[in-house]
This record gives C-alpha cells, structure tokens and sequence, in this order.
C-alpha cells in the first residue's frame, strides 16, 4: 500500500513579543499583539504564545531585559519555536545579539510587513518597490545567522572567517541590487507618470484607510468590477484604477495599499509612486472599520499618512464601514460595559458626528447597507470637480 504525503505548507510557530510602555493601556498593547498576530498569520505563521515587559524604553542591547529574555530563551527550547517576533523595530545590534542569544529566526514588525508585501505584490511596479525596500532594510542588518534574503535557507549560521566573507559578498550584491532596482523603479514611474497625465480631463477619487476596513469590497460595489477582497491584511498592495460612471457622470476610482501604525519608512518612500493615485486624486473615500475598537488610532494613523504624503488638505469623505457589526449601548452594557473607545450603533445618528469627523456615511458594504447613500454623496463631489472640468457642461442632464 502506498503511502500518501500532504502538499500542503507545513505552518512555522512563533512567540510575539512586545514592550508596555508607560501610561500605555493593557487593552491597547493587547490590540497591537493581535494586530501583530494577524500579521504573521498573513505569512502562515502561528502565533503560540505572547511576552510582555513594562518597560520606559527597550534595552539597547536585547530589546527586552535580561530576565525577560531569559523567559523567551526556555520556552522557544523547550517549545522548538520557529521564530520570534518583536513589535517594534530592531536595531542591527539588538537583532544581532538576541540571534546569537535565543538562536532562531528574529522578525521585526517592519520586516513581517515587507515579507507580506513581497508575497501580495502582483505588478511589476509594486514588486520592484517592496525589493527595493526590503534589500534597503536589510542592508545594516546582515548577520551571520540571520538569511532572510532568502527565508527557505532558515535559521543556518556560517561560522568563522567564512561567514564575514559571506557577509561581505551579500552587502556588496545587495548595493548591486539596489541600484539595479532603482533604475527599473524610475523607468516604470516615468511610463506611469505619462499615463497619469492622459486622465486629467476625469474626476479621480482615490479609496485610503487602515489595512482590513474594506476598502476593496467598496470598490467592487460601486465600480463593479471584479476586484479581489480578502478579509486578510494588505489584500491589497497594487493600486487598481476602474473607470466608473454615475449617470452621464464618469470618474476614476482607485483602491490603493491600506496603511498601518509603524509602516515601515522605506516602504512608504518606495511606495511612494503607487500612492501618486491618492497624491492626484481630487476627492478621498476614507473608509473606517467601524466596529473596531482602535478607530479613532486608525483614522489618525491615516490622517497621519496622508499628511506626510502632503494630501491632507483634499475633499474627503469619511466612510464608516461595517456597521451591521455595531452594537447599541444596551447590548454593551449587557455584556459588562463600552470598552472605551467603542463605537456604539447610537453614534451614527449623533448630531456632533459632522463636526468630529467631517462629512461621514454610514454603511456595511458586506450587507450592502446604506450604498446608494454613499452613491449619492460622491455623486455631488464628483459632479463639483466635472463642472469645473467641463464648465459648459448642461447642468439639467439626468444624472
């Protein structure tokens, strides 16, 4: 009798790790642990167990302390865990002596988020811009052990003279990349940038938000057209650009990469270019999740974003979504309180919604609630922007 094998990817296990700083809230770095999570399950790998340590700043050595670290150490021997993840970036140094301390794999939360780009990537822009990141990452955190370059090669070590040599040959072939990478990445933006040129004589209204908020079930709901939705973090990395009219009224809708706390800074730069579709939008679509209890985090988290990008200032809509998850104050006192910061299914008819948050529209795309609100809403802002495009445009046309 023959014996059968499964094809299918054993999971890797990891302890995540990360520090309470003060005045943080316990169910705040509880949220970040499960965002975390989230994230390395993007990855297939599993989550098995949580560290924490109250501490005003990491350990310029080992990031967590020394009692701390000797905890990780027991358990990934005594578990045979994978990998270890930190939820804040490591320092070249600090993630050359806890290699050389808990001896496995060691993920930062700046490198889980380059991995999964590098895998959701589907463009040969997009894919350009995460390698080039992840090499410009990766360049002053070459270690012995550490060959991420390559995860198949897992947790080996080369030791000895050998090693350095290795080291050396992986700098200098990574230098060669880099700028093999920019050049291709500046090819591609300038054939992009021509393109962009071509619509400007059509609305553009570019969807952002925090990653998971369903931004691209939006999309699919008012273009529709066949666009991925995953209830997965950063299902989408390309931006995807469909043309869409509302009556006799075309425009361009775009769905562009979600954003999250402690994005990367190469990431943003090289992605930059891809985010020109919000930089050259005339209206913003901010979707919230609003049943998740960080929102507020979240929209300030864009907020940010958009800011650095120099966007803030353009007409934005904010987006509600998920709705059809909220729950009224009686349900939250039943089940022991709001957890602050929560919004309840009462706050969508609160008369100071407008002046907190701006114009706001409350849906679920998943029940398809509200829809022709949000169609009617964007149709004023885009036929604004068409009369200025087209001044002579009739105004009693049927929209």
């Amino acid at each position: 009798m023959s014996k059968t094998f499964s094809t299918a990817p054993v999971k890797e296990t990891a302890v995540l790790v990360a520090i309470v700083y003060q005045e943080q809230r316990n169910y705040t770095v509880e949220e970040y642990l499960n965002e975390l999570a989230f994230l390395a399950s993007t990855l297939d790998i599993t989550a098995v167990k949580t560290f924490t340590q109250k501490l005003s700043h990491p350990d310029n050595s080992t990031f967590v302390g020394k009692g701390k670290l000797e905890e990780i150490i027991a358990y990934v021997k005594a578990e045979e865990v994978d990998m270890v993840i930190f939820d804040d970036d490591l320092s070249p140094s600090q993630l050359r002596n806890l290699e050389k301390q808990i001896k496995c794999k060691i993920y930062d939360r700046s490198l889980l988020i380059l991995d999964i780009f590098l895998k959701r990537a589907q463009t040969a822009q997009a894919k350009t811009q995460v390698e080039l990141a992840r090499y410009q990452y990766l360049m002053p955190r070459l270690t012995r052990m550490w060959t991420h370059l390559e995860r198949q090669r897992g947790g080996t070590s080369t030791r000895g003279g050998a090693g350095e040599k290795e080291i050396e040959t992986d700098r200098r072939n990574i230098r060669n990349q880099i700028n093999v990478l920019r050049k291709k990445l500046d090819k591609i933006e300038k054939q992009n940038a021509t393109q962009r040129k071509s619509r400007g004589n059509i609305a553009r209204v570019a969807l952002v938000g925090y990653t998971n908020v369903g931004k691209s079930t939006i999309m699919r709901l008012l273009s529709k057209a066949n666009v991925k939705a995953e209830d997965k973090l950063f299902a989408t990395v390309d931006a995807t650009v469909r043309k869409v009219s509302f009556g006799n009224i075309p425009f361009l809708l775009s769905d562009t990469v979600g954003f999250i706390r402690k994005l990367p800074h190469h990431l943003i730069e090289s992605f930059k270019s891809t985010l020109d579709e919000v930089s050259e939008a005339d209206i913003l679509l901010h979707v919230v999740d609003a049943s998740h209890p960080a929102y507020e985090n979240h929209i300030d988290v864009v907020n940010t974003t958009l800011a650095d990008l120099g966007v803030s200032n353009k007409p934005t809509v904010m987006v509600f979504n998920k709705i059809d998850l909220l729950k009224t104050e009686a349900q939250w006192e039943n089940e022991g309180g709001i957890i602050d910061g929560q919004m309840t299914a009462e706050a969508m008819d609160a008369p100071n919604v407008g002046k907190v948050f701006g114009e706001s529209v409350f849906i679920s795309a998943e029940k398809h609630k509200n829809i022709d609100t949000l169609r009617a809403v964007l149709l004023e802002k885009v036929k604004k922007k068409h009369l200025t495009i087209f001044p002579n445009y009739l105004e009693n046309e049927t929209f």
